[in-house]
Parts: C-alpha cells; structure tokens; sequence
C-alpha cells in the first residue's frame, strides 16, 4: 500500500514546492490512492471534463463583493429559433418552499457575440424571452443580489461566497439536458474554492456541470478554508471547513466524520460515487442540505470546542451523508424530475426527511460517536416534542409531507396547533416502525433490511410510491400482500371485513391517521420505560390536566400561552388560555391585579386547578378573562429508564438495535441502477468501479494565475420566546 506512494513522490515534489500557495490540507490516507491521482498545473486535480460544443457557457464575477453582487454573463446556444425563453428557478431541491430567486435578479440584457443589443422581456415572474436576431449564439447578462447566509440560498462578501446554483443561473426551457461550462472570477481574497463539479481541462477556476440538475445540484463555497482528505471503499472524500480558522478542531472533526462514512457506508453496502465533500461554513448560522456528491451545512465556528455543540454537528453530517442515499438516489416517484417552477409535492418526505432524522442519530450511536445514554435522551427528546406537539391530532404524517411547500416552511402562530413535523414524527415513527420489524421477525431483520430493500428495488430513475414502501415493509415481516394488490389475504393485509391488518393497519394509523402512537411494545422490545409512568399519566398526553390545587403540589399553574415582550405569540390548542379565550397578540398585563412582568415568575406562585383573572390589551381596548390553570405537559414525563427488572433478552434486544453493524456487506462499486441525478430525466454519470484516478479537490490556482473562483435544514431562530 505504501509502495505506490513512495514511487510517486518525485511526481508529487511540484506539488510540495507550491503548498505554501495552497490552502492547508492534509491527506488522512498515506497510500497509493495518491500515486494516482492526477498532477495539473503543479496541482492535484480531479479527472477534468470537456463539455460538449454546445454547452452553455457561465462567467461569474465578483468585482465589489461587499456588495453582496455576482454579475452573472451567460451565452446560450439558440438552435436557430428566432426567440429563447430562459427561466430561473423557484426553489432549490432539497428545501421545499418556493423562495422565488428571480426576485433578487437585476438589470438583465441580452447581446450578440459582438455585443450589438438584443431585445429581452420579463414573461413570467422567473421567465425572460431573449429575441435571438437570427444568431447561433446569444449573450445574457444580470446581477444577482445574494445576501442571505443559509444552505438554501447564495451569499457574496469580501471574504466567502457561498453560491447555490437554482438562484443564479438560467436555463433555457426545455434544455435541462444541456452541459454547463461554468467559469468563477474571484481575487485572492478567496483562495479556496471547494464544489462537487468536475474542472474544465483548460485549468482555472472552470468546471463543467453535465446538465442543469447537476449543476443546482452541486453548491460552490469560496474562501479561506481547509480540507482534509479520506477514502473509504474506493471513494474519495473532502471535509472542507470554511471560516474555522484555529476555533476548529479540523482532525478530529475529520476523524469522527471518516467513521460515520465507513459506518453509513456499511449500512447501505454500496457507495455509489467516486467522490463526495463535505462543505462546512462555519460562523453564527446553522442548518444543512443535501446534494448529489456533496452537502453544505453551517455551523457556529466554536462548534468543536463544546462537546453538546460538535455532537449537535456530527448528526447534522450523519442526517445529511444519509441523504446521498435516502434521497439523492433513493426518491419518492414525485421527486424527479424536477419541475424546477413550481411545488413538487410528495406524500412521503416523512421517509426522505423523517426516516433520515430516525438514523442520523442512531447510526452515531453505532460509530462510537454517542454514549447510549445521550442517544437514549435524543430518542425521548423526539417522542417528548411529538407528544407535546397539539397538531399531532389534526395533521398525519402524509399530510405533513404533501403540504411541506404551504405549512413546514411557511409557520405562523397557529402551526404548533394545526401541524406536525415530518423530521419529528417520521423519526417517532421510526422507532416505532423498527423495534415492530424486530419484534415480529424475532430479531432477523429490521428497518434497516426495509431501507436496503426499498433502495435495491426503487433506487435510480424508478423512484418509490407509498405503496412500494409499504409492500417492502410487508415483504421484510413475512406478511402477503393485501386483497386487491396482487397477493392472498394471509397474515397482515387485510383481514375478512376487509379491515386493515399488520403493517396496512399500523401504517394507516401512524402515517395517514392522527391516533396516538402507542410505545409501550417497542419500549419494552428493547426494556425501556418512561421514568414515573404512572404517575405521569394524568400528564399525557395532551396535558389537560387539572391538577388537585393541594398545598403540597409545587407544581406552577400554566396557561398554555408563548409571549414575547409581554404580547402573546401562541395560544396552545391543549392549553386552558385557549379555551378561555385568549389570542394572539394579546397583551398581557397584570393576574389577580398584579402587573406580570416575568409570566414564569407570576404563574410560580400558583397551582393547577387555580382559578386567576388575567388583565390584557387586545387592540387597545382592557379585557378581564377569568381562566382555571392546568399542569404544564413537560418533555421530561419521557424520560426513558431501564425496565425493572430488564431481562437479560430484552438486552440482547437493544444491544442489536445500538450496536450491530456486522451483519451488512462491505461497501461495494455501485452499478448503474444506484445512482440518479437530483431529476431523473437525464442519466447519471457511471460510477466507478476500482478507478483509476481517485479524485482529491479541487485546489484554487497559485498566485500570479488569471483570477478566478461557490437548504430541516436548519430554520433561523425566531428569537427568544417564554412561556407559561
């Protein structure tokens, strides 16, 4: 293994000489997978990738970046029409809210090559018609102002640009399958520059997308940062952190990310990939998005330094690396291809989103990476927010997943009340879901062998329907078809009443029904309990209780209400506030006469089943509303404890849930079938299998060279809130 590097040093000696005009980064793997990679320019480059001659070509400018500005110069083929219509899209894949990015597009002008004017037309909000003058090719240019610090979105400043393409370019409609040919022009106050593309053989900061699904698919981060390389199965990975520095532990964040790799690779069995990277912002914003060979996340630059935080981070990496395969290549049928100018709606991102969210956690938990006491908190914190959670009555969890584009991502006052989300309740359910494969297959197989069999049948263009989901379930348990779908009314299906059964009745109730989720058999499958279950249970699960009043109860009355700044901001459905009248927006003033300037302070001297009278403010006119105090329904009431007594079963039950990665294959080439672009209407490129070239990253060109080149899913805190 150290043979091959060792013959190749006299070829790497340029690169060495040129390290100090490179941005630091270290190689964790010392073999021959080095030798082989290719020297360029005195640089270790990926495989560069010639465009077809009519791709379209993308020049990127930034020459007052404190501006937040990117002059964007596009020259589109025209195939001899006598007009091309371009458009922008409205979301980016991935995050689903249409965030209509033409909005931030300016002064749009089209010219021929020799730059005579050309007529351009606003036609639809993110549409623009270029008249062509009979020319084979057109030039198009426009600004786009990106200031907005968040996975979904772009940002430019004086010292990182972060580019998400689906806000910046334009492709002309109905030409998704063309090639990009995209060239960045940034000073050296961005030395690094770090993307998923493959370069343009030319050298530069060039690099080629090989359709637009690829190039929105595949974000552009530019800046001071540093890489550390791995490989794991044959595949090349880069951990780039920009806006570190020396806050961040760059090895160890390496390290722990390597071991999560090997251990999701493990879970899947396949990598189907040559080369992945990981784009790592860190600074005061938060959140990630998946992509088709990398992901960007965001994270406090202290991150490292708090060992709370840098878990918080490593889940973050595992939800995200999970998605290279629960979504990039694993999809519902709804997502892809893309229709990039309107909502793609889906009645299963809780297997995209919340199915992911049960894993990221618990494959931590196999890596080493989380004690079994912090996975177990993470486990009760997610059934603690559900049932805590009023919408989970009003809302399931495929109506969560279609109306994600009008409710997830557009939340107002209501939404605790009216919604779930499908990251909490799919993660619920989750768990649920698996101790249920377990427990019925007596501990043979699990969610697991459910998630590698949806992904052997459905993976690539074919994608999954809810159906194709459920019949994998069935298949994993032993369970027949439903009558009606093919197979005999056997177990499970559907019973002689034509009811529901087995995993169709269980299926029905948690994903497209709103009953409670009961969690007495998957606890004790794997001989857990909530601490003080029964005395708890006047407590849940909606927290209606009353409570005695007896001067022995310390317990504080609630009232079920969010303030800020004195003003009500939510009025809980399970709460006694809601019934009694009050609203959002009201002020409140003062409780049995006494002015309430610390709500959680005032309430303390008061027990459930108090009757108080609250002074307010509704637009402007005094109001007295008398109203009887319930018991807060706290997350703690799911606090998860050992089983009394725990049968030494029940432990071999859990320690095969937490700990048991031997039984999957080692990560294997991928074939043509595991891999799908963002939209599956153009094929994938085909993985390699042993390549001969392992791709490194890309590296900003030395000092001297031309001057050239940058989505849950984290939600920006609304600010401090209190309640009571």
């Amino acid at each position: 293994m150290r043979s091959g590097l060792s013959q190749a040093l006299p070829f790497l000696l340029p690169l060495l000489l040129l390290g100090a005009c490179q941005p630091p980064k270290v190689d964790l793997d010392d073999d021959e997978a080095a030798a082989e990679s290719l020297i360029r320019d005195g640089v270790v480059a990926v495989s560069p990738r010639r465009p077809d001659a009519g791709a379209i070509e993308h020049t990127l400018r930034f020459p007052e970046p404190h501006t937040h500005y990117v002059e964007v110069e596009s020259i589109f083929p025209t195939d001899g029409e006598d007009e091309v219509t371009l458009f922008m899209a409205v979301w980016t894949p991935g995050s689903y809210l249409v965030r209509e990015f033409a909005g931030h597009v300016e002064h749009l002008r089209a010219a021929t090559l020799a730059g005579e004017p050309l007529g351009a037309t606003k036609s639809q909000k993110n549409r623009w018609t270029v008249s062509t003058g009979g020319e084979d090719q057109v030039v198009v240019r426009y600004r786009v102002y990106a200031n907005l610090m968040s996975v979904q979105s772009s940002f430019v400043d004086d010292d990182l640009v972060v580019l998400n393409g689906a806000g910046i370019f334009l492709c002309p409609v109905g030409r998704l399958g063309l090639e990009h040919d995209v060239s960045i022009e940034l000073g050296e106050t961005h030395p690094a520059i770090a993307t998923s593309l493959p370069p343009h053989p030319d050298g530069g900061r060039r690099f080629v997308a090989s359709s637009y699904d690829v190039l929105v698919d595949s974000p552009i981060v530019a800046g001071e940062g540093e890489v550390r390389n791995f490989d794991v199965g044959g595949a090349s990975f880069e951990l780039w952190t920009f806006g570190g520095g020396a806050f961040w532990d760059h090895d160890r964040a390496a390290e722990d990310v390597r071991t999560l790799v090997e251990v999701e690779a493990g879970f899947w069995g396949t990598i189907p990939f040559e080369r992945y990277l990981f784009l790592n912002v860190a600074g005061t914003n938060g959140g990630g998005l998946e992509h088709l060979e990398s992901t960007l996340m965001m994270t406090g630059r202290f991150s490292t330094r708090r060992d709370e935080d840098y878990r918080k981070w490593l889940g973050l990496v595992s939800h995200e690396f999970f998605h290279a395969w629960n979504a990039k290549r694993l999809r519902p049928v709804e997502l892809g291809p893309f229709d990039y100018e309107n909502e793609n709606h889906t009645p299963s991102l809780w297997i995209v989103e919340g199915l992911t969210s049960y894993y990221d956690d618990l494959l931590l938990m196999r890596a080493g990476l989380l004690t079994e006491a912090q996975y177990l908190e993470r486990v009760q914190r997610n059934i603690g927010g559900l049932m805590n959670r009023p919408g989970r009555t009003v809302q399931s969890l495929s109506a969560a997943s279609f109306d994600s584009w009008v409710k997830y991502y557009r939340r107002d006052e209501n939404s605790r009340n009216s919604t779930i989300s499908y990251y909490n309740k799919g993660s619920v359910v989750g768990f649920v879901l698996d101790a249920y494969v377990r427990e019925v297959t007596g501990g043979q197989s699990s969610l697991d062998d459910v998630m590698r069999l949806v992904y052997e049948r459905h993976s690539g263009a074919r994608g999954y329907t809810p159906e194709d989901f459920r019949a994998a379930v069935r298949e994993v348990v032993g369970e027949s078809a439903p009558a009606g779908d093919g197979g005999d009314e056997g177990e499970g299906g559907h019973g002689a009443e034509g009811e529901a059964s087995g995993v169709d009745a269980l299926l029905d109730a948690w994903v497209d029904g709103t009953s409670e989720l009961s969690f007495e058999e998957a606890l004790d499958y794997y001989g857990l309990a909530f601490e003080g279950e029964a005395d708890a249970e006047a407590e849940r699960p909606d927290g209606r209780a009353d409570g005695d009043g007896d001067d022995d109860d310390d317990t504080a009355g609630w009232l079920g209400v969010k303030q800020t700044g004195g003003f009500v901001t939510e009025v809980r459905r399970d709460g006694p506030a809601y019934g009694a009248g009050f609203s959002h927006d009201d002020e409140l003033l003062a409780i049995d006469g006494f002015r309430v300037r610390d709500l959680a302070v005032h309430l303390a001297r008061y027990r459930p089943g108090d009757t108080v009278s609250v002074t307010l403010a509704r637009r402007g006119r005094l109001r007295e509303i008398s109203v009887t105090l319930g018991r807060a329904p706290g997350e703690d009431v799911y606090s998860l404890t050992d089983s009394d007594p725990l049968t030494a079963q029940q432990r071999s039950h859990r320690a095969a849930w937490l700990e048991d990665v031997t039984d999957v294959p080692a990560p294997a080439p991928a074939t043509d079938q595991d891999v799908v672009e963002a939209s599956a209407q153009n094929p994938a490129p085909a993985p390699a299998a042993a390549p001969s070239v392992v791709a490194p990253p890309p590296v900003p060109a030395a000092p001297g060279d031309d001057p050239g080149q940058e989505g849950q899913s984290g939600e920006q805190n609304p600010g401090a809130q209190e309640e009571g």
